[in-house]
C-alpha cells in the first residue's frame, strides 16, 4: 500500500499521479480495491492509453493527462473517458490546473518541442491563464531546466517552465519523464520559491 502524503493547507483533495511506467503494486491495489479513494487522477505522460482507461474506469474519478514523448498511440477517444489538458487551464472545484505535454525536441518525433516552441504555447495561453488565475498546479511531462532534469537533450528541462513558476507561483509543479528511484516521498520534491516541484515517475498519492 502506498503512503498518502499531505502537502497542502486547504480542503482535502486526494490525487493519484502517474507517469512513465506501470507500477505492479498500484495495479494490484486498484484491482483489489484497496487503494484509498481519490478525487482526481493525473497522468504526466508516457503511459499506455489503455492503462489510463483502466484507472479511470476502476477508480471512477476524473482523469486529466498530458502526453509524453513516447505517447504516439493516443487518439481523441483513447484513452477512453480521460481529458487531455495540454495547453489548457482546467478546474476541479477551486483547484486550477495548467497542462503542458511533451519533452525537449531531440529527434523530431511527436510531442517534442524546443524551448521557443513551448514559450510560444504559453504566450498564446496568456489570456486563458490570466482569466483563470491563480494557477494552483502545473502538470507537465518534462521538468523545469535544472530541476530534476538531465544534461542529455531528451531529458533536459524547459527554461520557460522556470519563468512560468516565477510568474504564476503555483503551489505544485508535477512532472514525469525523468526516471529515478526514490526511497521516500520527500526525495521526489524540490522547492522552487513557494512551489513544490514533484517528480511523479511511477506513481504517487498526494493530498492538497
Amino acid at each position: 500500500m502506498a503512503v498518502l502524503h499531505t502537502l497542502g493547507r486547504t480542503h482535502n483533495l486526494k490525487i493519484l499521479c502517474v507517469s512513465d511506467f506501470i507500477e505492479d503494486d498500484l495495479t494490484r491495489d486498484v484491482e483489489s480495491k484497496s487503494l484509498p479513494p481519490v478525487d482526481l487522477i493525473v497522468s504526466c505522460g508516457d503511459m499506455e492509453p489503455e492503462y489510463l482507461s483502466f484507472l479511470r474506469d476502476r477508480l471512477d474519478s476524473p482523469l486529466y493527462y498530458v502526453k509524453g514523448n513516447h505517447d504516439i498511440r493516443y487518439t481523441r477517444t483513447n484513452p477512453m473517458g480521460c481529458d487531455n489538458i495540454h495547453a489548457r487551464v482546467v478546474s476541479l472545484g477551486s483547484l486550477n490546473i495548467l497542462g503542458l505535454e511533451g519533452s525537449m525536441w531531440y529527434n523530431g518525433r511527436p510531442n517534442q518541442y524546443t524551448d521557443a516552441m513551448m514559450k510560444k504555447i504559453l504566450f498564446w495561453m496568456g489570456f486563458r491563464i490570466w482569466r483563470k488565475r491563480p494557477i494552483h498546479m502545473v502538470v507537465t511531462h518534462a521538468p523545469p531546466r535544472h530541476v530534476h532534469d538531465r544534461e542529455d537533450l531528451c531529458h533536459r528541462g524547459f527554461d520557460v517552465f522556470n519563468r512560468l513558476i516565477q510568474r504564476q507561483r503555483p503551489d505544485y509543479f508535477i512532472h514525469g519523464h525523468v526516471h529515478d528511484a526514490f526511497d521516500k516521498f520527500e526525495e521526489r520534491i524540490t522547492r522552487v520559491n513557494d512551489t513544490r516541484v514533484i517528480n511523479t515517475c511511477g506513481y504517487t498519492l498526494i493530498e492538497v
